[in-house]
């Protein structure tokens, strides 16, 4: 492989200044098109590529906007990433990605590593171990540098940013009511999302439809931070020593093991019982019967997060924007593992 020549090499070997080799590889209209044409062919014959790196720490703007995600595996997340690339890329933004895999230090590693010209303004979704550490800092430092942030999904009060979240409250109370309104009696809760603050507001919602309709809040129905490990054995416990004729699993992948695992049982869906997760994956439309779920509409968290930073970050430098919330609605989507009202 050929070793890249650097400006000083190719002034060097023309006997020109480095300034005219700069002013001539960006075209400057200093320099003549002889001087230009001749230092350009040189520069390709010697393998010189510009240090992207330095030139945007030089004009303090790379066109470019870092995306942390906390789970790469995670539907939800490829989905909002797909609304956030759309919106860069009609707005002239490149986008690097990066998965912090839950972790509060690499999620700082990353941050660190990416806030030195590399990338204008952060969007990102916060790790789990950052939420239950409650360690947020990093996110404080690095907008004191000048670089913004754009919170999705799970959030925090501790940072002031923009952020782009859902009616995760409401919709899950609006799904506990349908759950109620078909005829449940018994309805079972399944979470392995409790650490992370979009768990605590559906169990919220969840607690106050019971409450609402003064039902029991039987604890003996509500799986709980259970590890994804231990998740089929608890799921089974409870389909066989409980009376459940609803559930109401606040995460996907909960959703998805307590309908195979209820068939598996001999629970005749949805007549015996009926299953309404949260998020809306292939896996929800792809099983059989097809899974009722709350949709988050996904690709809109990541347009208008992305439409946030950019905003901010196109915006004059003498016009201060207020940082903004905004709220995106959800849509229960009733499929086949729920009764018709």
């Amino acid at each position: 492989m050929r070793s890249k020549a650097t400006l000083k090499q190719i002034a060097k070997e023309l006997g020109v200044s480095i300034s005219t080799v700069s002013k001539a590889l960006n075209d400057s209209s200093e320099i003549s098109k002889a001087t230009k044409d001749k230092i350009k062919e040189f520069a390709v014959l010697r393998n010189y590529k510009p240090n992207l790196m330095a030139k945007n720490l030089k004009h303090q703007k790379s066109s470019t906007i870092g995306v942390i995600l906390p789970n790469i595996l995670n539907s939800f997340f490829a989905k909002v990433f797909s609304g956030i690339e759309n919106v860069a890329r009609n707005r002239g933004y490149n986008v690097i990605t990066a998965i912090s895999n839950e972790s509060l230090d690499r999620e700082k590693q990353l941050m660190e590593m990416l806030n030195n010209g590399a990338v204008d303004g952060f969007v990102l979704s916060i790790a789990e171990e950052t939420q239950i550490l409650k360690n947020f800092d990093h996110y404080n430092a690095i907008i004191r540098t000048g670089t913004p942030i754009v919170m999705f999904d799970r959030v925090t009060d501790s940072v002031r940013s923009d952020k782009v979240i859902v009616d995760d409250l409401d919709s899950a109370f609006d799904a506990t009511q349908h759950l109620i309104n078909i005829g449940c009696k018994h309805i079972a809760l399944i979470s392995t999302i409790d650490n992370l603050s979009v768990g605590k507001l559906r169990f919220e919602g969840y607690k106050r439809a019971l409450e609402l309709n003064k039902m029991d809040f039987d604890t003996n129905l509500m799986l709980i931070g259970v590890e994804e490990e231990g998740l089929d054995v608890k799921i089974e416990t409870l389909l066989r020593a409980k009376k459940v004729d609803g559930i109401f699993a606040i995460d996907e992948h909960s959703a998805t093991r307590a309908m195979k695992l209820a068939l598996q049982k001999g629970y005749k869906i949805p007549d015996e019982l009926n299953i309404i997760g949260f998020a809306d994956g292939a896996w929800s439309r792809r099983l059989t019967p097809s899974l009722s779920t709350v949709s988050q509409h996904a690709p809109e968290i990541g347009e208008k997060a992305a439409t946030l930073l950019i905003d901010r970050l196109q915006a004059e430098k003498a016009e201060i924007l207020d940082y903004r919330t905004i709220v995106i609605k959800t849509e229960l989507r009733q499929r086949d593992s729920t009764r018709k009202l």
